[in-house]
């Protein structure tokens, strides 16, 4: 993990939020490839949500809500972590998670090991953050910063149900951030007080839940190998009963193998009618769907497939990286590259053009096929690169994950071609500069799988010819 974290601090991808002021704890922002990466995973979910089915629809619901949305929900009194403070140590633990944490003076020991620790009784801490509407705070003003965006979804089931011409089974999916004031966050952005969630309400008739069910447990599992990580990497774990929300008649996480160990990804879960009752009684709404052809009414039942956006970047990140060592040409010795071999749909630059030498024409020629790449419709993101030796430029490439680097060289000038060098393989091709966009999108958009799946990395010597001027 600690190198994941020093390469998304070099290459821009992400770092602590408010660094020159101390920082704040667990939180983070974006660098440049970090946002076209994280923007990446969050459209190939838009895709797999929208654009390969006809039974989604999206909204995008407020942060803010009423209030008594958060009653309705539960949350406001059962959305709560047990504290317990150390009064020598003066620092707050969370009481279940004792055995996993480190004692504020003596970090090899747990809090309430050593007979210096003086522990309170645990009390309940609610995890949403609190905020006021208007400009004074009042009896009646205060908010919250939404825990979780499904609820949005719930609350806005009326509206859609209206407008879209939609009836069970169909889903309403949503991507937005949410706010948990976490006490114990960690581990870079696996855990963190601000973040993004991808999430999908999936209303279905009450007798065809566990069939659903059983639908996107597969479908969520499959998305995550489809986009490039190891299936050995990848489990479903069914929650036992004691893990179970009080209203879920059956949950399974897709975890993935981080260096922390398994971790949750995403959480699949058959929620019944609880949600949509709920706000009904709470608002005094019906929530609930008549079919006209059987004369039936009924509440929906829901299936919810909700992921992290920040999670399954990390993940991608983590199940990308890797080092390998390869031979510079005609000299025998080999170098270690740093390498992200990241799925191409979800690479930050899909291409680099890179100019052999900055003379001969050669930039101005590299610098056309730059502009003609990024007006192409659907090509994604190009870069221009003509800062040092082209051996260090491959290097930077390959280190946030650009599948292809186009190298414009002496013959370029004389018959139009490039020297393509792919990513993962190394290998190098001469491509003519007219097509070269629809190339690139085509293999781009090929079906991918990691070298990583054989435990095998590429060492390849002829490749990296140009590694060493």
């Amino acid at each position: 993990m600690d190198k994941i974290v020093a390469l998304c601090k070099r290459r821009g991808f992400i770092f602590p939020s408010s660094e020159i002021y101390g920082g704040v704890g667990s939180t983070y922002d974006y660098g440049h490839y970090g946002v076209l990466l994280k923007t990446n995973v969050k459209n190939e979910w838009w895709r797999a949500m929208l654009q390969e089915r006809e039974d989604i629809v999206a909204i995008d619901s407020a942060i803010l809500q009423h209030p008594r949305v958060w009653e309705a929900s539960g949350h406001l009194a059962g959305f709560t972590d047990p504290l317990v403070d150390c009064k020598t140590c003066g620092q707050r633990f969370r009481a279940d998670h004792l055995g996993d944490l480190a004692c504020g003076r003596k970090p090899s020991k747990h809090p309430g090991e050593t007979d210096e620790c003086d522990l309170t009784e645990a009390r309940d801490f609610n995890l949403m953050f609190e905020t006021t509407i208007g400009p004074v705070k009042e009896s009646g003003s205060a908010a919250y910063l939404r825990p979780e965006t499904a609820q949005g979804i719930f609350i806005n089931f009326k509206n859609v149900l209206q407008f879209s011409r939609k009836k069970p089974p169909f889903g309403i999916a949503q991507v937005g951030k949410s706010f948990r004031n976490e006490i114990t966050p960690g581990n870079f952005v696996f855990r963190t007080r601000e973040f993004e969630q991808m999430e999908m309400e999936f209303f279905v008739p009450p007798a065809e839940a566990p069939k659903w069910f059983e639908h996107w447990l597969g479908e969520r599992e499959r998305w995550y190998v489809e986009l490039g990580l190891r299936p050995n990497h990848l489990r479903l774990r069914a929650h036992d009963a004691d893990e179970l929300s009080h209203y879920s008649s059956g949950t399974s996480d897709v975890e993935y193998l981080f260096p922390i160990g398994w971790s949750e990804l995403e959480g699949i879960a058959n929620r019944g009618d609880f949600d949509l009752t709920q706000h009904a009684e709470f608002s005094g709404e019906k929530l609930e769907y008549f079919d006209q052809a059987s004369g039936e009414r009924y509440v929906p039942h829901v299936i919810e497939p909700a992921a992290g956006a920040d999670r399954a970047t990390l993940a991608f990140l983590v199940d990308a990286y890797d080092e390998e060592v390869v031979e510079r040409e005609g000299t025998g010795a080999g170098e270690t590259r740093t390498v992200l071999r990241l799925h191409p749909r979800l690479a930050p630059i899909k291409a680099a053009i890179l100019p052999l030498v900055k003379k001969d024409g050669q930039p101005e020629l590299a610098r056309e096929i730059h502009r003609a790449l990024r007006a192409q419709p659907g090509m994604g993101m190009v870069e221009y690169d003509d800062g040092g030796a082209i051996g260090k430029r491959y290097r930077r490439q390959d280190e946030i994950g650009t599948p292809f680097c186009l190298t414009v060289d002496h013959q370029s000038l004389e018959d139009r071609t490039v020297t393509l060098r792919e990513r993962d393989s190394l290998t190098q091709e001469r491509l003519p500069i007219d097509g070269l966009a629809v190339e690139l999108q085509r293999r781009v958009s090929a079906p991918w799988s990691t070298p990583k799946l054989d435990g095998i990395t590429t060492d390849t010597g002829t490749a990296e010819a140009d590694a060493g001027s």
